[in-house]
């Protein structure tokens, strides 16, 4: 069985090298070819180039390398074509891989699997006709998205989410982390302002601002703010005025695996945490930290997208369990002093909305299948009864 795979970004990287496991598992003698990163390398797959290349976003990012990119799509394309494989297997970064899918059916019928769907329940829906032109199948990360695909004509599969399958926080790790830290037995705020500039910057303000009346009710509690390694330096400077002495966490010079494992530990020690609009919700859900929800964008962005958003809530819990327990504060509704009164409701620990967003927590971790079989097998399992 020969597979062929692409891979744009870490997290589809992750993906794929998950998957190739489970198809291994179940096939132990497929061959691999195609473009992933160290995950899908570790599992035998000799890159085509570097998957780097493709690891670039927005218009000023892209037009400088749209010449190299479109003859890497091309070059793609051709290997495809080349090798015949019985199954190509796309991997989110929809942007590079549905136009190597689209050249490949037009000159080879080859079975198309695209892993992740597109969030077609939250606006734009039109991606999935789209998609069904040149895609047979769907693996999907979330238990409602099979019947926008399966609407659009492709068969899709629900296949757990990669959260679901991360190892839970030890009281040992939890310990080691407040000792590094110096943070000793006080009650910790995570805050999260988002992992790229632009986001931080503009929430860093707003965040700050919501902290003063949760550190005026409860004065010792300690704030961390976990950061991804590019922006690391950047977060230390834009959080200075912050109330509280916030303390960064740092994962500059460990390993992947090893700032992930720290960063766990951090959301299973909070006590409550304040997060920009995003997958971090998943996150602190799977360490059933109580959370709140904001995020802020500039005005003409807001009006514009506002409009477009077909779903009342954007917090995958909210989604997820069919429950609306997590406030969110969007756009002009992003205001410290509101913010501030969600976290300090949820910061007491005998609070009827704590409790009832934990149980929306645990249900929604079931739902991504945390209890079950691997979201890799899961996967290979699916493109396998796919092929027949």
């Amino acid at each position: 069985m020969r597979v062929f795979l692409i891979a744009g970004e870490p997290s589809g990287d992750r993906l794929g090298g998950a998957l190739m496991d489970g198809l291994k598992t179940l096939r132990p003698e497929v061959s691999f070819d195609g473009i992933g990163g160290d995950a899908m390398t570790a599992q035998g797959l000799v890159s085509r180039f570097d998957m780097t290349e493709l690891s670039v976003m927005g218009i000023a990012e892209v037009l400088p390398r749209y010449r190299s990119l479109m003859r890497r799509i091309e070059e793609t394309a051709e290997a495809v074509i080349e090798t015949a494989p019985d199954v190509l297997i796309t991997i989110d970064s929809p942007d590079f891989c549905l136009r190597v899918a689209r050249r490949v059916r037009a000159k080879r019928r080859v079975r198309t699997v695209h892993y992740v769907a597109p969030s077609v329940w939250a606006w734009r829906e039109g991606r999935a006709a789209k998609m069904a032109k040149v895609v047979d199948q769907v693996l999907a990360l979330l238990p409602f998205e099979p019947p926008f695909m399966e609407a659009a004509g492709m068969r899709c599969d629900f296949v757990g989410h990669p959260i679901a399958a991360e190892p839970e926080p030890t009281a040992a790790e939890m310990a080691d982390l407040r000792a590094e830290l110096d943070l000793g037995d006080a009650p910790v705020a995570v805050i999260l302002p988002g992992s790229r500039r632009s986001e931080v910057e503009r929430l860093a303000p707003t965040f700050g601002e919501s902290l003063r009346p949760v550190l005026a009710r409860t004065p010792d509690m300690r704030v961390v703010v976990p950061a991804v390694a590019p922006m690391a330096s950047a977060v230390q400077d834009l959080i200075r005025t912050w109330p509280g002495n916030p303390v960064v966490l740092d994962p500059r010079g460990m390993s992947d695996d090893r700032a992930a494992a720290r960063k766990r530990a951090l959301f299973a020690t909070g006590h409550v945490a304040l997060a920009a609009s995003g997958t971090v919700s998943l996150e602190l859900a799977a360490t059933r930290t109580p959370m709140v929800i904001a995020y802020d964008m500039n005005w003409f962005s807001w009006q514009i997208l506002s409009r477009m958003v077909k779903i009342d809530t954007v917090t995958l819990v909210n989604l997820v369990a069919q429950s609306r327990t997590v406030p969110e504060f969007l756009g002009p509704n992003c205001k410290p002093a509101d913010i501030a009164n969600a976290l300090n409701a949820l910061a007491d620990p005998k609070s009827e909305r704590r409790a009832l967003q934990v149980e929306a927590m645990d249900e929604t971790l079931r739902q991504l299948g945390r209890g079950g079989e691997a979201p890799g097998l899961r996967a290979a399992r699916a493109v396998l009864d796919g092929l027949g």
